[in-house]
């Protein structure tokens, strides 16, 4: 795999678990470069690059030429991994919105709930079981996305959801020209200790990159 790029510049609200998940797709990936530089974002710079992660960004984080390098570069065929408050970042930038595929409204406390599995066909869900019990800060969206759904909260299982039965966590799409991945999961420090999370990124990353299975690079997650 090519280098990974890994965002986490916040203007807004800031997760006291970016550092914990710098650590765990340190740990991932073989090449990783963490950054809240948003003048990486140039043509140059993201040449090697195979997969830009936006982890726990937040606010308006490019700059107007930032935005044009990510556009291009989606385009012709970069991989982009979005990350629980990804969604929450450059909501007036259409492209972003397409890119991430829904923009965040709101959300109850942190607490308990149920994941169900939509997709167990992919790669980033094909470890996990039918129904997994989680610990997250439950988004709801301003839209739904228009695209492949892989998993899904039972709101059944927690108080303060308001999206209903077919309420979509994270989710996948090639519209744009590259392979964009977005999960609502990882808000918690704790998270990124997971195995069964870190499978997921490790899983979102593969498919991204398209990088084949079982010969990977990616460390068995731990």
């Amino acid at each position: 795999m090519r280098r990974v790029l890994v965002f986490s510049r916040t203007t807004g609200y800031r997760h006291d678990s970016i550092p914990a998940g710098v650590r765990a797709l340190r740990e991932l990936c073989s090449d990783v470069t963490a950054t809240e530089d948003p003048d990486v974002f140039a043509a140059a710079e993201l040449a090697d690059v195979g997969a830009v992660v936006f982890l726990n960004t937040n606010g308006t984080v490019l700059t107007e030429a930032g935005r044009a390098a990510l556009e291009a570069y989606v385009r012709g065929g970069g991989g982009f991994l979005g990350v629980h408050s990804a969604a929450a970042t450059e909501y007036d930038w259409p492209f972003y919105g397409e890119l991430v595929g829904a923009a965040f409204d709101r959300h109850p406390p942190v607490q308990p709930a149920t994941v169900t599995v939509t997709d167990p066909d992919h790669s980033a869900t094909a470890h996990l079981p039918a129904r997994w019990e989680w610990v997250d800060e439950w988004y709801d969206f301003r839209s739904y996305p228009r695209a492949r759904i892989l998993l899904r909260v039972d709101e059944s299982t927690y108080d303060g959801g308001r999206t209903g039965a077919d309420h979509p966590l994270a989710w996948c799409h090639d519209r744009l020209g590259g392979r964009a991945f977005y999960t609502a999961l990882g808000h918690t420090v704790e998270a990124y200790a997971d195995r069964s999370f870190r499978a997921h990124l490790a899983g979102a990353l593969r498919w991204v990159t398209a990088a084949p299975h079982p010969d990977d690079p990616l460390p068995t997650p731990s």
